[in-house]
């Protein structure tokens, strides 16, 4: 085993040669949007995400379903569907599943990928000095929220649905042109709490700068409204006394920070040299000297 359940990474890692390892990991939650087909394939999308936030390529899955007894059955085929279309998009042999009847619907994947025993991309590599780029915008928790309570304007629910089916395959591509150190998707809890679990298993402290953090479009309005959710509330609770402020910042600014993503973007250090040729992502602080909090907001 070369990454377990110790350090709270994405994924497991399994050696089996000298030349290659199994990227081992499982997602699955209730909808998100109501669309099923689009529910689908966001639940694809992020179930594959962590295979790229280990620096790993994809090969197959197996699904994991809960649907009612008595639900539509053309509701189930189009969830089906919209999973199947993101996995081949990935190039992710479905290679079959489980599912159980349940009255509350729950759908995602475990799946498998492969990756050079040392070429793995665990969250417990950055380095002080080291840059952090994040490679998509943050929000999708609130406008989420926002769209079950009736507030949300289509726009912006398109603009939140389009980044979670936005596959981390380009991402992760991009992110291996450099030597990067440490790497994480953000995903359930959210950017405060995933760059907690990488500075304590790397012993840094993550500088963040938080005006440079891109949000989605709405965003900030639905978290100033109070479109706030519950899972929001226990990331903040957990992670935040590991967090120094250095600044007061602006209402709403805040709970984005700690706001749950569904397929949210890698998060990753590398030197800066290397930062300054990558593309798809951008800039957002600096790994720092190991203070008495894991985190710094500036």
């Amino acid at each position: 085993m070369l990454v377990g359940f110790d350090t709270a990474d994405d994924a497991g890692v399994y050696k089996l040669t000298p030349e290659l390892a199994l990227v081992q990991t499982v997602d699955f939650f209730t909808p998100i949007v109501d669309d099923p087909f689009t529910f689908g394939a966001i639940a694809a999308a992020n179930s594959l995400s962590d295979v790229w936030a280990m620096g790993g390529r994809p090969i197959s899955a197996l699904s994991i379903l809960a649907y009612p007894g008595k639900g539509d059955p053309g509701d189930l085929e189009e969830i089906l569907k919209g999973g199947a279309s993101k996995m081949h998009e990935a190039g992710c042999s479905i290679l079959g599943g489980h599912s159980i009847a349940d009255d509350e619907i729950k759908f995602g994947y475990a799946v498998t990928g492969l990756v050079h025993p040392d070429r793995v991309k665990a969250n417990s590599g950055a380095r002080p000095g080291d840059v952090i780029m994040f490679s998509k915008s943050i929000g999708t928790g609130v406008i989420g929220t926002a769209l079950k309570r009736g507030i949300a304007k289509p726009s912006d629910v398109d603009a939140a649905v389009q980044s979670m089916l936005t596959l981390n395959h380009d991402a992760c591509d991009e992110m291996l042109t450099g030597d990067v150190h440490g790497c994480t998707d953000i995903t359930g809890f959210g950017l405060i709490g995933h760059a907690r679990e990488m500075a304590l298993a790397s012993n840094v402290t993550l500088e963040i700068t938080v005006d440079q953090v891109r949000l989605l479009p709405g965003a900030l309005d639905y978290a100033r409204a109070g479109a706030v959710p519950g899972g929001l509330r226990n990331n903040r609770e957990f992670a935040s006394p590991a967090v120094q402020f250095t600044r007061t910042l602006a209402p709403g600014l805040e709970d984005l920070l700690y706001d749950p993503q569904t397929s949210g973007g890698l998060f990753y250090t590398l030197p800066e040299s290397d930062a300054a040729k990558i593309k798809g992502a951008y800039r957002v602080g600096r790994v720092l000297e190991r203070s008495d909090r894991a985190i710094r907001l500036v």
